[in-house]
């Protein structure tokens, strides 16, 4: 009768972790599949917005795996979104696909670019894709096999570097039943911990002077230029006076065109990032100030855009303890020899100081929580504030990577990307599984999603009420 009674108790056990070995080997009977869907994307890079056939390739995978696919979502040609299932619980997967300007990179250990001064996908979104896309046909297969109720969905989210398409699906109402939210990213090491990301502003500053002949009529010319510079320069002074984590960075876009004309039209391009979006507004305030200031004294007009406005992530414990732990059982990416002595040359390429093995790529972060913000920016930080949010990260790189490197094209272009990749596609999927048979989760969730934001809060998008800039790349 014990033995009986212990083999009822145990069965479920056996039947979930059948079903996990299932999955898992199914995903690596594929992983040369996903592997060719995201060289396909890394070997053309689409700029933010313009991710024709990157778009277009995702949502034929998902189509002929049996998603239901709608296009063209929150007026974005490149956003869609693919749904199996119905009812709760919703479970999204966020997937991206955009490149860098400037990055271009052959998959070799030295600096080699395939066009100059082309696209590449120095952040990995190829993968990112890929994967995410690989989670969500693996989840609707583990459904149909297992007559699992609710619903999977996969998200395809355009120019997150920099154009904010999560904030205009946000906008559009396009995630507001989903119950918990998945995505990942590339990097240079494992991790799947709560933590967060900086706030941003990004904004695009302009300014209209007259032209003239700067040397034989200087008096009748205004510059747009002198404006940029004047602004530049007390934007510059402003880094004495906003908190320490604060940082302002900018490019100048437009300076004129000869040296010897006044220029009548001038742009630069501002970011300013804080760990909390409230002080983000603040100090862009002040910025836009410095920038009235400067057309005053220069006799310019000024306009400035708003390009992009993305949140802070909101941790979520609850739903990053299950993921760490699906990481854990998954692993890390160990190379063969031949990645071994790509790394190894990645490596001798860093700068002084750095220091990395192709070893830590078989490890594992600790798990942390933490709300202070680090790094980068991203408009999953608005999805976040929103829908229980969870993400992690894999090795696709060599570890000591930075992102946004000739380095991180390489490497995201051959076998190690590709590991790192189904790193992800596995942990995404078995976290999935365990939200599909545990809903109870999604409560927790969304109790600890509502503490952390707070009584009261009303989500209002930093980029007010503008469309989406499906031209900020051109």
């Amino acid at each position: 009768m014990k033995k009986l009674f212990l083999l009822i108790f145990l069965f479920p056990v056996f039947s979930v972790l059948a079903q996990e070995k299932e999955v898992l080997t199914k995903l690596d009977a594929k992983a040369d599949f996903y592997g060719d869907l995201a060289r396909q994307i890394w070997s053309n890079p689409e700029l933010g917005y313009l991710e024709t056939k990157s778009s277009q390739l995702l949502q034929k995978t998902l189509s002929d795996a049996g998603f239901k696919v709608t296009a063209g979502v929150a007026g974005i040609p490149t956003a869609f979104v693919a749904e199996y299932g119905s009812g709760k619980p919703v479970i999204g997967i966020m997937a991206e696909f955009d490149a860098l300007p400037g990055v271009s990179q052959e998959a070799v250990s030295f600096r080699k670019p395939v066009v100059v001064g082309g696209a590449g996908h120095a952040c990995g979104h190829h993968l990112f894709g890929a994967a995410s896309v690989a989670a969500g046909i693996s989840v609707m297969d583990w459904m149909k096999a297992n007559k699992i109720k609710g619903t999977v969905r996969v998200y395809g989210t355009p120019a997150e570097e920099g154009g904010g398409g999560k904030v205009y699906m946000a906008r559009a109402g396009l995630i507001q039943d989903v119950d918990a939210m998945l995505h990942w990213h590339p990097s240079s090491q494992n991790a799947a911990g709560a933590t967060s990301s900086l706030a941003n502003i990004s904004t695009k500053f302009r300014f209209y002077g007259e032209a003239s002949h700067a040397a034989a009529a200087p008096e009748r010319g205004k510059s747009a230029l002198d404006a940029v510079e004047a602004m530049n320069f007390m934007v510059n002074l402003m880094r004495e006076h906003v908190p320490m984590q604060t940082r302002m960075h900018y490019v100048i876009t437009r300076g004129g065109e000869a040296p010897n004309v006044v220029p009548a039209f001038a742009e630069s391009y501002h970011y300013v990032r804080h760990p909390d979006a409230l002080v983000v507004q603040q100090i862009f305030d002040r910025m836009v100030k410095a920038a009235e200031g400067a057309a005053l004294g220069t006799q310019t007009r000024m306009e400035y855009e708003v390009i992009n406005g993305v949140y802070n992530l909101l941790p979520n414990e609850t739903l990053a303890r299950i993921m760490h732990k699906n990481l854990e059982k998954i692993g890390g990416v160990t190379y063969s020899p031949e990645e071994k002595k790509f790394a190894e040359e990645i490596i001798k390429t860093y700068p002084a100081g750095v220091k990395a093995s192709p070893e830590d790529a078989t490890k594992i972060a600790p798990f942390v929580v933490s709300e202070e913000g680090g790094g980068g920016s991203t408009d999953v930080g608005d999805i976040s504030w929103l829908v229980p949010t969870v993400g992690l990260g894999t090795a696709t790189w060599v570890p000591g990577t930075s992102a946004h490197t000739w380095q991180a094209v390489a490497a995201g272009g051959m076998s190690i990307g590709q590991k790192g990749m189904m790193v992800a596609a596995k942990t995404l999927t078995l976290t999935a599984m365990d939200i599909f048979t545990n809903p109870s989760v999604t409560g927790q969730a969304l109790q600890e999603l509502n503490t952390r934001r707070g009584e009261g809060f009303s989500y209002k998008a930093l980029v007010g009420d503008r469309t989406a800039p499906l031209d900020y790349r051109k």
